[in-house]
């Protein structure tokens, strides 16, 4: 999900090789959201987004109310597959690690462009995920990240559908896993790596609320570190290095680390675990660490002194106790990529057009999202909102509100049609 502040200045520059959509003969990617909307059929497709919208709301809800847990998203894969069907896609299927792949060719296979959103959530198993609605307020966790993106993706393909627009090139639908948290991005890894491998022209993820345009992918470094040791009983024991005292000390230096604020870099110990009891030195503590910044030297900066942090402290607590060895393990469960679209980018162009054509305010951002794989990688990427407001993201209280939350579907399907030319 998207959670970063807006930032308009590029901290990393990349080089893209894409190819510049046009239409009619003429080159001005910019413009190019402005002549779609003199075409009868786009201002059909568009009309057809704003009248379903009220289904994709519905959409939204239901496919929210399926539970989708980190690494067990395959019931709501499931229901995305069927309404991929239902919606006509071609080679609707569920490859290897659990996305949801249709194609709706173009008169040519390329360019080809993924338009996707997640299935993951971030609450775990046994949440309770009822959607509750009060005129257009639906509360419910995930429902605006990411069940809005996977609503908006519908909505999209079916106002293609009832308006019968052919492109240009082909587009490939798809409902990716592992977004969120320790997923750590597995399922749009999976394509690039393996599944669409080199067919991938340009890459849109729908992810969130609100109207924004994403094209800085903020990296990140999540580690799990566990201070292990003998234990034994408080009282009897009493002396001996403690594992958890050790994991007290890493987090107190984590704490006091200094970080730079442009490039913004960021870090949080999220969770903390071990021990048996009250009674016990334990014989194992463990903490999971994250570290951000669309900076790759800033991060691996970070990552060092955090290093720095963990090996004092395992040290500090050998060197007062001096009886029980301690020993330390360093795990990565999570490394995102940092990567940028710089905003002269002709799908950049495009995107800023669209919206401008749909008379919608531009909003650049940074985040973490499934767009940072592609940055990476040089190929054409950028993840949007998908419109109406949101409230509470990651929290059991989310909310999304939907007044003219049409607007984001119809930016979705504008920016689809127009990234499909040649």
């Amino acid at each position: 999900m998207r959670e970063m502040p807006k930032r308009f200045a590029l901290s990393l520059v990349v080089n893209l090789v894409c190819l510049v959509p046009t239409a009619s003969g003429q080159d001005d990617p910019g413009t190019l959201g402005q002549r779609l909307l003199q075409q009868p059929e786009v201002r059909a497709a568009l009309a057809a987004a704003k009248e379903g919208e009220p289904e994709v709301i519905d959409v939204q809800a239901r496919l929210c109310e399926i539970p989708a847990p980190p690494f067990k998203e395959q019931a709501r894969g499931d229901a995305v597959k069927r309404l991929f069907e239902e919606a006509g896609l071609r080679g609707v299927r569920i490859d290897r690690v659990g996305n949801v792949i249709g194609e709706r060719p173009g008169r040519a296979a390329r360019p080809n462009v993924v338009f996707s959103a997640h299935l993951d959530t971030v609450f775990p198993e046994g949440t309770d995920v009822r959607v509750t609605r009060n005129g257009p307020v639906l509360t419910g966790p995930g429902i605006g990240d990411d069940c809005r993106g996977l609503a908006v993706v519908i909505g999209v393909i079916r106002a293609l559908s009832r308006a019968s627009i052919e492109t240009p090139g082909t587009i490939t639908f798809v409902a990716t896993v592992g977004e969120e948290g320790l997923g750590d991005l597995r399922g749009v890894r999976h394509l690039f790596d393996e599944e669409l491998k080199g067919q991938i022209d340009r890459f849109v993820s729908v992810d969130g609320t609100g109207l924004g345009i994403t094209h800085i992918g903020v990296g990140s470094r999540r580690y799990r570190i566990t201070f292990k040791g003998p234990g034994g009983h408080s009282y009897g024991a009493f002396g001996l290095a403690s594992p958890v005292h050790a994991l007290g000390r890493a987090i107190a230096k984590v704490a006091d680390l200094e970080v730079p604020a442009a490039p913004k870099t960021t870090f949080n110990v999220g969770r903390v675990g071990g021990g048996t009891s009250v009674n016990s030195i334990a014989y194992d503590a463990w903490m999971e660490v994250d570290m951000r910044s669309a900076d790759a030297g800033a991060l691996a900066a970070l990552d060092r002194r955090f290093q720095a942090a963990v090996d004092a402290a395992l040290a500090e607590e050998q060197a007062r106790w001096r009886r029980g060895t301690l020993s330390v393990e360093k795990a990565v469960v999570g490394d995102r990529p940092a990567g940028a679209t710089p905003a002269h980018a002709p799908i950049m162009q495009v995107a800023v057009g669209v919206s401008r054509a749909l008379q919608l305010p531009v909003s650049l951002d940074e985040g973490s999202t499934d767009g940072n794989v592609p940055m990476s990688l040089g190929i054409p990427a950028v993840t949007i909102d998908g419109g109406g407001r949101g409230q509470g993201a990651h929290s059991l209280s989310e909310s999304f509100n939907a007044t003219e939350s049409w607007k984001g579907t119809q930016r979705g399907l504008l920016l689809a049609i127009a990234l499909a030319q040649r």
